[in-house]
């Protein structure tokens, strides 16, 4: 991983993997004192019934583009279902969230923006919670929404050699 700021390559194979049994993995881009201000970038891997996180919506715009697989977006409480190469532009405000589909695992890069007036709502959605994805009680700070989530650990996840960059 970059240690100082400034430029850097960096191979998603030498990428910090955060990974929940729950919730997928996510391959990091910084950290410490090389930390994005502007932009944060990251690839989430998920298996079919995993969740990336909790239903949510932000004051923030995001893109995300599917690399590899398939998954289910839940948007605004409506289910969508992606494949490789479809890209989802999400307008501040859009409740969203991914799920893992289809008979392997999916890479979804993600790229949002970064303020100091970031804000967050987990709301109650049914959709949400039938896939395990969403919050029984409406939430303002992940703090409160990932209450009792499992710990994440850094280590590759189990299926990495079936993604296109193995």
């Amino acid at each position: 991983m970059p240690k100082t700021p400034g430029w850097f390559v960096l191979n998603v194979r030498d990428t910090i993997f955060l990974t929940s049994e729950h919730m997928g993995s996510v391959g990091e881009f910084e950290a410490g004192a090389a930390e994005f201000e502007e932009v944060g970038i990251r690839i989430a891997t998920l298996v079919p019934g995993q969740s990336h996180g909790l239903y949510h919506r932000e004051n923030m715009q995001e893109g995300f583009l599917v690399l590899a697989g398939e998954c289910l977006l839940l948007v605004d409480g409506e289910e969508r279902h992606l494949k490789t190469w479809d890209f989802f532009h999400s307008p501040p405000g859009t409740e969203h969230v991914f799920v893992g589909a289809g008979d392997g695992p999916c890479a979804i890069l993600m790229a949002g923006a970064r303020r100091e007036d970031f804000e967050v709502v987990y709301p109650v959605s049914e959709l949400a919670l039938r896939h395990q994805a969403g919050v029984e009680v409406e939430a303002t700070s992940p703090r409160d929404a990932y209450a009792g989530a499992a710990e994440e650990t850094v280590e590759r996840p189990s299926y990495w050699d079936e993604l296109p960059w193995a």
